[in-house]
Parts: structure tokens; C-alpha cells; sequence
């Protein structure tokens, strides 16, 4: 057990990093106290890559959502359990947590320690992933520029994956299906059963967009309950009346980073109105219009708002969604601030499919690249060595078919990625 001080500076590193590694840092930190194979944290928060996961590959590539909820479902909140269960498709001995914020932990121990029991006292491994499922929290809700764009990629690659399974799959199974109906077969017992099974793996394979759209989308009322609940105590302060409008429950689902993006952004405008002397009304409202989703807050009071410190607050978020933002300033009433986002991904052009194939830590690179940053100040930032930098802008130029950094910059700002 390494020193308390070199515990925490440790602990730190595991928060301090892309969110999309953090399975692979908390890996590092519990690797001589909890002697594991694979490390999987599960978290409906983070809509585009809900599995942050480290460990061998054999394991982890083949962990499934139904897997998880499955494990999720068997235990209690605030407890670790030592248990078997099912993962990666094999029934192995686990060591599960699941935080009371509903964060799952799963750790599968190495069978040399302490015959697969893990070796951390419960008790400190319950604070350190509450620490670690906080930390995921607190990302997902600020929708940073970098998270929205990696978020928005894994979206758009999981959907494109899935239409493209569901298609192959479709015309296999239907082939077969096809086949195993036509009366010049004989054995008619045998038909009928591959039939069955092929009829049934059908309907099933047609079930996965469902599943996947459950698990990428928010209802926007849901998303909108979400909104106010983290602003009631926020403006609790004020003096002044606060007025929630309901958006239409009309069954309507958002994309799970412009659910993110859109309570990031009501929060910024609302506490920039809020903070304005003599505010006395506030009203936050959403609505869905058209093929956009519209955030409009408005106050009453004399005036003063500095818009042009807002829409700098909010570019990088608004540019990376291709969303828009106004403000309306009359002295002696009041503001009004409207974000317009389009629900749907547009048509990407060449350079966002190129973006698409770089990894976290590329993206992170290209950030720091997005400012015109040196390789030194890059490693300095990133904790690495200028070799290290050097490499990933290589892969960056060749992955977005660029002859130098400028130009790669140049793209990532374009989509609204940057280092802070």
C-alpha cells in the first residue's frame, strides 16, 4: 500500500485526464491494492461511450449493455460484492460496486490474488470510485466542447455500425429464412425448427436500434426535470420569481449530448441573469421546433447583461453542435437569451469523418494544436514527453490527410475542439 499523500496525488492523476481513459487510469491506481484482468465502469451518463473499460481484450471487447444491467440489477447501491457472474459471454468470479449515484463498477480479479478476492478493503474502494463516478458526473454535466465532439463521434459511429450489422444481418436471415420455406426441402420437423430460430433472431436483431436509441437518447421532459433540478438550488438565492415552462410531452427524445450541451448552456445563461442587479423574473423555457431543440431564458430587470462575455462562455459548445445563440438587450426591461440546436446530426462533411477516426487522446492533442500551441507547451499540459507529442501529431496529420499542423488546427477549431 503506497503512502496516504502518494495515494491521493495518484487519485488525482485518475481524475486529471480525457474522460473516455478514465477506466484505464482508475485501472493503473488500483493495480497493486486490487490485482485485476479487466475493469469496467458502466455509467448511462456518458450517452455515447456508456462502457469505460481497461484490462485484456479478450474480456472487455465482448462486454455487453444487457451484461451490465444484468450485474447492475444484482446488488444493492453502496455495497461491494464478490460474486459470479456473467461477463465478456463467460461466467467469471466478479468484484462489483455500484456507487449510490448508480455508477457500476466491475472488476475481474486476477485468480493468483488472494484466490480471486480482491485485495482493497471495501471501504476504501467504496470512496475512491465514488470519487472517480463524481468526477465522470460533474464532466458529463459541464458538456465540454472536447466531450460533445467525442460524444457526438461515438454517437454517429455506433449508429452507423449498427445499421450496417442490422443490414447484413437482415439479408442473411432472410435468405435463410427464405430457404428453409420453400417446399422442395424435405424434413419438414427440421425446417419448421431453423425456421423458428432464424424468425426469432430476426425480430431480435430488428430490436437493437431500439435498444441503442434507449440507451443515446433523453425524453426531453425528462431532460428538462433534469435541467430544473440542478437549478433550483443555484437560484435559490435570488429575489426574484423563477418560472420553469414545461416543453411538450410529446414523446420526443434528444440526442444524449445535446441533453447535456442544453442544460450547460440554460445553467451558464441562467446564473449569468441571475448575477445581474435587481433581476426580479426569471423564465426558462425548451421547446422542441421542428428539427431543432430551443432553449429560451428571458429575465426582467434593467438591463447590463454582458452578451459579449456569454457567446464567448458558449461558442465552443454551440459551434461543436453547429448550434446559435442571441441575445436581446433592452436597458429598462431585460434579456433574452435563445440557443437553437439541431436534434439531428447534419450531413458530415470530409473533415468531421476524419475527426471521427481520431482517438481521446488525438483529440486532445489537436485541442492544444486548435491554439497554435508547440509540442513543448503540449507535453508540458499533458504530463509527457515531446516524443510522445510528436507521435500523436503525426498520426493526427495522417489520419486527417493534412500536410501540417496549421491545417490540423485549423480543423479542429473549426469543430469547436480546444484545449482549455
Amino acid at each position: 500500500m503506497t503512502t496516504e499523500p502518494e495515494t491521493w496525488r495518484q487519485l488525482h492523476a485518475v481524475l486529471d485526464g480525457p474522460l473516455p481513459e478514465i477506466a484505464q487510469r482508475f485501472s493503473r491506481f488500483l493495480a497493486s491494492d486490487s490485482p485485476h484482468e479487466a475493469l469496467v465502469i458502466f455509467t448511462r451518463e456518458c450517452t455515447g461511450r456508456p462502457r469505460k473499460v481497461a484490462g485484456a481484450s479478450e474480456i472487455v471487447d465482448r462486454v455487453s449493455i444487457d451484461e451490465l444491467d444484468a450485474i447492475k440489477e444484482s446488488v444493492a447501491r453502496g455495497v461491494v460484492v464478490d460474486a459470479a457472474g456473467v461477463l465478456g459471454g463467460t461466467s467469471r468470479n466478479l468484484r462489483i460496486l455500484r456507487d449510490e449515484s448508480d455508477t457500476l463498477l466491475v472488476l475481474v480479479p486476477r485468480k493468483s490474488s488472494r484466490g480471486g478476492r480482491a485485495a482493497a478493503p471495501d471501504c476504501l474502494l467504496r470512496a475512491w470510485f465514488a470519487i472517480v463516478a463524481t468526477s465522470i458526473r460533474q464532466q458529463v454535466a459541464q458538456a465540454s466542447p472536447d466531450y460533445l465532439a467525442e460524444s457526438r463521434a461515438a454517437s454517429s459511429e455506433r449508429a452507423r455500425t449498427i445499421a450496417q450489422l442490422t443490414e447484413t444481418h437482415e439479408d442473411t436471415l432472410g435468405s435463410i429464412l427464405g430457404t428453409l420455406r420453400s417446399r422442395d426441402l424435405d424434413d419438414r420437423t427440421a425446417r419448421a425448427s431453423a425456421a423458428e430460430t432464424a424468425s426469432s433472431a430476426l425480430i431480435a436483431l430488428r430490436s437493437v436500434g431500439d435498444t441503442d436509441r434507449k440507451l443515446a437518447t433523453e425524453a426531453v421532459a425528462t431532460a428538462f426535470a433534469r435541467l430544473q433540478a440542478e437549478l433550483e438550488p443555484v437560484l435559490r438565492h435570488l429575489e426574484a420569481d423563477v418560472e420553469y415552462v414545461q416543453p411538450a410531452t410529446d414523446g420526443r427524445s434528444l440526442p444524449g449530448e445535446i441533453a447535456h450541451a442544453a442544460r450547460a448552456i440554460a445553467r451558464a445563461v441562467a446564473v449569468a441573469l441571475g448575477a445581474q442587479p435587481g433581476v426580479t423574473r426569471l423564465r426558462i423555457a425548451w421547446q422542441s421546433r421542428g428539427h431543432d431543440l430551443v432553449v429560451d431564458i428571458r429575465d426582467q430587470c434593467a438591463g447590463g447583461l454582458d452578451a459579449d462575455a456569454l457567446e464567448r462562455q458558449l461558442s465552443g459548445r454551440l459551434r461543436t453542435l453547429d448550434g446559435t445563440l442571441e441575445v436581446e438587450t433592452i436597458a429598462g426591461w431585460g434579456n433574452r437569451v435563445t440557443a437553437t440546436i439541431p436534434l439531428e446530426t447534419p450531413a458530415a462533411r470530409p473533415d468531421e469523418d476524419l475527426l471521427s477516426s481520431l482517438n481521446p487522446r488525438e483529440l486532445e492533442v489537436l485541442g492544444h494544436l486548435a491554439l497554435g500551441r508547440r509540442n513543448k507547451s503540449v507535453a508540458a499540459a499533458l504530463g509527457v514527453s515531446e516524443s510522445t507529442v510528436k507521435f500523436h501529431v503525426t498520426a493526427i496529420l495522417q489520419k486527417l490527410r493534412v500536410s501540417n499542423r496549421g491545417e490540423a488546427g485549423l480543423l479542429g477549431a473549426r469543430a469547436g475542439i480546444a484545449a482549455d
